[in-house]
């Protein structure tokens, strides 16, 4: 736990004009959204971000997984999908055999339900048995850590770039542990291929997606309210202002997704220092696929995904959009 107000908390809330919308308001259902039959006017392309879905046995939830595979398909339509980590459920803290299991329910329903191409991030769930008590894991495993997600979804590192119709998308790490826990952070290789990814490009506009919000509000929410002074680097990157930055003086980064906390909020930020007018980054928080982990809604955040308009010109369009599940009981 870290001081809040060691990074200002004042100056992080009003320092170049800080907007911000916390979903724990009720989401506006889009089920009977029509899907546009050919691209809008300059727009490149359109992406569905789905974040935390927890996959697991019980719950029904490879059956509500399914049913937003085909939601997003049907409706939105969208070029691909960027997932937002947490793909499955717990495998931090969860022994092999049934980790193995989970990322083979997954895949499957990938595989059996979706057509369009897969971007993926990595989340805390995501990670094999950082918790060695829970997951009965030494450490030596050569699947320990990172390497099980890693392997089964077919990636050399958990964070990368790569382009596609003009824009350019950057993929973070944003777990690392701590203690029989993690922390929201990049760690220093990461950063510094972060600053040459951003140097390299300062034209491109560019699309950020973490696990953990790099900024965001919904960690105020709920029974965080009350620990405003302190904020949980669990909930929230811990060197976000210091990536912030960096994203403001690339002047390119439009736009960051992420999950984690299954609610949603959207954050536009300048940066101090720079002129009103400067560049702004958003950064957009999405509710979960599974809501409150199959459980029903998370604080009045619906089950649901993005959807994203990327467009020629660096602008994008942005909605959420719910896709009908209901939890039992």
């Amino acid at each position: 736990m870290i001081d809040f107000d060691a990074m200002s908390r004042r100056g992080l809330l009003k320092a170049a004009g800080l907007t911000a919308l916390v979903a724990g308001l009720p989401t506006r259902t889009l089920l009977a959204q029509p899907a546009a039959k050919a691209a809008e006017p300059g727009r490149a392309l359109r992406l569905a971000h789905l974040t935390d879905l927890h996959i697991q046995k019980e719950k029904r939830a490879q059956e509500g997984v399914a049913m937003c595979l085909r939601h997003v398909q049907e409706h939105a339509k969208p070029d691909f999908i960027l997932t937002g980590g947490d793909l499955v459920m717990d495998t931090f803290a969860t022994p092999i055999e049934r980790s193995r299991t989970l990322w083979d329910i997954l895949k499957g329903t990938f595989k059996n339900e979706c057509s369009l191409p897969i971007e993926n991030c990595l989340g805390n769930h995501d990670v094999f048995g950082w918790h060695k008590e829970k997951a009965k894991s030494t450490g030596e495993e050569p699947f320990f850590g990172k390497r099980l997600a890693l392997e089964n979804l077919g990636l050399a590192k958990p964070y990368r770039a790569f382009k596609r119709d003009g824009w350019r998308f950057i993929v973070l790490d944003s777990i690392f542990p701590e203690g029989t826990g993690y922390i929201g952070r990049l760690d220093d290789e990461q950063m510094a291929w972060l600053d040459g990814e951003l140097a390299a490009d300062r034209v491109t506009p560019t699309l950020v997606v973490s696990h953990i919000p790099i900024i965001g509000m919904t960690m105020l929410a709920e029974d965080n309210a009350n620990k405003a002074s302190k904020l949980p680097w669990n909930l929230m990157h811990a060197d976000g202002l210091a990536i912030h930055r960096k994203f403001a003086a690339a002047g390119n980064v439009k736009l960051c997704l992420s999950g984690h906390t299954h609610m949603h909020d959207r954050v536009e930020l300048g940066t101090p220092g720079m002129p009103h007018d400067g560049p702004r980054v958003t950064y957009i928080c999405d509710g979960a696929v599974c809501g409150a982990w199959w459980g029903g809604r998370k604080n009045n955040c619906d089950e649901g995904y993005g959807v994203i308009d990327l467009h020629a010109d660096g602008r994008f369009d942005y909605r959420y959009s719910t896709y009908g599940w209901r939890a039992e009981g």
